[in-house]
């Protein structure tokens, strides 16, 4: 505790001013009551202090040092105030518990302050000398002194600015990695959708597969395929047998369940009979088929019935059984909800 209120007694010293020139006994005699008040300050922050930094520390001890010298005290006292006002401003980042690299810059530009009090006090000085001993030589040596103090001020500036150039390099790399941070982020979330998009395509097929199962449904370039053979109707007639309603009771529970789903009705022939003949018979088999849906439940702007009569057959029209396989009424449902069936 003591070292630490011999430590901070310094910076409540007081600072000289550019208009009122210090003196050895102003910068080293305390009043008692300044020096009662400023133990009193230490001991009451002394358990929330953080801890020291190293080069506020180098930076207090060249300032101390500089107070200690009369020359400095009364040949640069402005410049002294401003370096005894950067020391105050990084002992009090330090207080606050800023970073470490805002401390440590604060600190380095108060010690260069006090090399410029020196520098300056040292230039001064070498002027007065010059003043009473007016000669060449004396000349030279101070313009050499205020030479190395413009350098020596010159080079704070310089670094000050390559301080200041680097942070702001910093912050604009924080910035960019932040927006790629962002961008990442959102591309990652629109493949995820996107992933999540195809799954659900996924199920809801291998769900319409799975339910379309009894119905001996398969699966086509053009969609799900349910074809309803020639035995559900009477020979050369579009009446459907009365076996017939089984499969159109699953056919219309399962456009029940999914109400979002249309359907296409096409009718086949083999190619017996006239084209006209075979043509209108598959067209009255597809709607005998919407018909038996719609009176089941399901609803007519979801059907459409075609006949295709000979065309697209299955078989080889030259057997009875390629024939039989040609004679046949197909129930295409498409792919996704809301899609109408491919032709």
């Amino acid at each position: 505790m003591i070292n630490r209120i011999r430590t901070l007694a310094p910076t409540i010293l007081p600072v000289p001013t550019p208009d009122q020139p210090a003196s050895p006994a102003r910068s080293t005699i305390f009043t008692r009551s300044a020096l009662a008040a400023a133990i009193a300050a230490s001991l009451a922050a002394c358990a929330s202090v953080p801890d020291s930094n190293q080069a506020l520390e180098q930076a207090r001890s060249r300032y101390q040092a500089a107070q200690a010298q009369p020359q400095v005290g009364s040949l640069a006292a402005p410049e002294l105030a401003r370096a005894g006002e950067a020391l105050n401003a990084a002992d009090k980042a330090r207080i606050d518990r800023e970073p470490t690299a805002t401390v440590d810059h604060l600190a380095y530009l108060a010690k260069q302050r006090v090399v410029i009090a020196e520098e300056t006090a040292r230039g001064r000085s070498a002027q007065a000398v010059t003043a009473a001993a007016a000669g060449e030589r004396d000349r030279a040596r101070l313009a050499l002194r205020t030479q190395e103090a413009d350098a020596n001020r010159a080079r704070f500036e310089l670094r000050s600015q390559e301080a200041e150039a680097t942070q702001r390099k910093l912050t604009s790399a924080e910035q960019t990695n932040a927006r790629q941070s962002i961008e990442l982020v959102k591309a990652d979330d629109a493949a995820q959708a996107q992933r999540a998009l195809v799954e659900q395509r996924a199920a809801r097929i291998a769900a319409l597969e799975a339910q379309l199962t009894d119905l001996k449904a398969r699966k086509t370039e053009r969609g799900m395929v349910v074809t309803l053979g020639d035995v559900l109707f009477e020979t050369g007639a579009y009446r459907l047998r009365p076996q017939a309603m089984v499969s159109m009771s699953k056919l219309a529970d399962f456009m029940k369940n999914n109400p979002q789903r249309s359907a296409s009705i096409d009718g086949y022939t083999d190619s017996v009979g006239s084209d006209a003949m075979n043509l209108e018979l598959s067209e009255r088999r597809a709607h005998s088929v919407q018909e038996a849906l719609v009176r089941m439940g399901v609803r007519g702007d979801r059907l459409t019935a075609h006949g295709f009569g000979e065309e697209r057959p299955v078989a080889d029209n030259a057997t009875a059984i390629g024939r039989q396989m040609n004679r046949r009424v197909e129930v295409l449902f498409a792919d996704q909800a809301g899609d109408p069936p491919r032709k």
